[in-house]
């Protein structure tokens, strides 16, 4: 993690390729490739766009060391004129991006990049790696945040996440889509946002009896005060332990700030209502009560269900690996090449399967909103120069079954450009926000989202349509490759 140049996290045919457009191609050709990816991950309705400043960082570092050279050397399949190349390598190009806590919806571009074939080539896999783990776990992030109907949630899978960099940058986008606090001291350090624990059973095990381990807590930590109640016995032991200490820091004069309990196992809705009447009998009805145990979105929507009385969550294992849904399956696809004219020439894959067909072109994004409601009603990727009156109306069709249209009136709808210049001419022109405040730009992301699309199980699907230009385009490619 203490590396920043990773130029080498990639792919060995990232590099044979380019040593063989080095060898048979004008270096300097410039191409377009674009990131997107096919399906939104867990069947959501839409995805979470993140990672976007570690990208930055990994093109600001692209360069290949002395050590770095003396490696490929060592492979035997680099020739020495490719070699010395590398030795002045520098990312010279553009990229264009959708900005980090935006959603996003599949087959849009998440990053175009316009630069020489060579440059562009390498840069794929570090750009997939990076934006595929943070958007994968901001999106799991937003599904439990929305599940937990307000409470906070808490990331704490750092234990349980696949090494340190998932679990810090995994804490990163995690923070991005919505969780409160995170465990992982070490991303508190980096990207300045909060961190919160309370202590584990061994700290319970550790005094001779319960009532002295949360006494001596309560002590030290008065004002974040949430004790763990489940190590012996919760109902029994655990809780009223917890409700003699708070007792007692109330006659000693105390107002906690933040105190509570915490459930780790067992029946979690009937625990906390059988915890929650007992503290407010006890005359503490604003005591926390939190939970974890393996936690995510769908148990913490059925707890909600069973009307348990939890109010604050700590969610690890399913959300820093998204356990039931452990790839985000973004791909990097030429779209364009350009020719002699300066003009850009698209290019397209085909595919049996319809959904892996690519849309070739120079492209841009429109985000079609609802003017009523602010609400979105579609994306519309089109050809870039393209522009759309919204004193006109629009027509929308879906690219797949086109005769599926929707006309939008004049007045009824406003656009959006969705993608923003991250580099160009080699040089970044985006500051990225701090994660906070993407986090909070995230949310009113979400607000944009019909409530219909947000939902867990089944959720409506936004359409990404296309313009008819761009239409008309890829179906003129489709048919002359059939022809050919």
């Amino acid at each position: 993690m203490d590396r920043q140049n990773l130029t080498l996290l990639t792919d060995l045919y990232e590099l044979t390729m380019m040593q063989g457009y080095f060898n048979h191609k004008d270096m300097n050709e410039t191409v377009i490739f674009d990131a997107f990816f096919r399906n939104n991950p867990m069947d959501s309705g839409y995805s979470i766009m993140a990672g976007l400043q570690q990208v930055i960082e990994y093109v600001k570092e692209l360069r290949f060391e002395q050590e770095d050279i003396d490696y490929l050397a060592s492979l035997g399949i680099f020739s020495e004129d490719f070699l010395a190349y590398l030795k002045d390598f520098k990312f010279t190009g553009d990229i264009y991006a959708i900005p980090e806590g935006s959603v996003m919806f599949p087959r849009e571009p998440m990053i175009k990049v316009i630069a020489p074939i060579m440059q562009a080539q390498l840069v794929e896999t570090a750009i997939l790696n990076i934006i595929n783990h943070q958007s994968l776990i901001a999106t799991k992030a937003s599904r439990v945040c929305f599940a937990a109907k307000g409470d906070g949630i808490m990331e704490f899978g750092l234990r349980r996440s696949q090494g340190p960099d998932a679990g810090t940058y995994g804490a990163r986008a995690a923070m991005i889509g919505g969780c409160v606090g995170t465990s992982n001291v070490l991303a508190g350090q980096l990207f300045d946002v909060p961190v919160s624990g309370t202590h584990a059973h061994s700290w319970i095990m550790s005094f001779p009896d319960e009532y002295t381990a949360f006494k001596a807590y309560a002590d030290i930590y008065p004002n974040a005060c949430i004790l763990l109640v489940d190590t012996y016995d919760t109902l029994k032991s655990g809780v009223p332990n917890a409700i003699r200490v708070f007792k007692e820091m109330r006659e000693a004069g105390i107002e906690s700030k933040k105190y509570g309990i915490r459930l780790d196992s067992g029946d979690l809705a009937y625990l906390s209502k059988k915890a929650r009447k007992m503290l407010d009998e006890a005359g503490f009805p604003d005591a926390i009560i939190s939970a974890s145990n393996d936690l995510d979105e769908n148990l913490i929507d059925s707890l909600k269900t069973q009307g348990a009385t939890i109010t604050s969550w700590g969610v690890g294992t399913h959300l820093i690996t998204s356990k039931d849904c452990p790839s985000f399956g973004g791909v990097y696809k030429l779209a364009a090449i350009k020719g002699p004219d300066g003009k850009f020439i698209p290019k397209i894959k085909l595919s049996e399967n319809t959904e892996k067909v690519t849309n070739p072109g120079n492209k841009m994004i429109y985000r079609i909103y609802e003017k009523e409601t602010g609400k979105i009603k579609a994306d519309l990727i089109c050809l870039v120069g393209e522009t759309f009156d919204e004193n006109e109306p629009m027509l929308l069709f879906d690219p797949v079954e086109p005769w599926k249209k929707t006309k939008l009136a004049a007045g009824t709808y406003t656009v959006r450009e969705l993608m923003v210049p991250v580099f160009l001419n080699g040089e970044c022109v985006y500051e990225s926000p701090k994660v906070m405040d993407i986090r909070a730009y995230c949310q009113q992301e979400l607000e944009t989202l019909w409530p219909e699309t947000r939902r867990l199980v089944n959720p409506h699907k936004v359409y990404v349509d296309l313009s008819a230009r761009l239409y008309d385009i890829k179906i003129s490619l489709l048919d002359q490759m059939s022809k050919d």
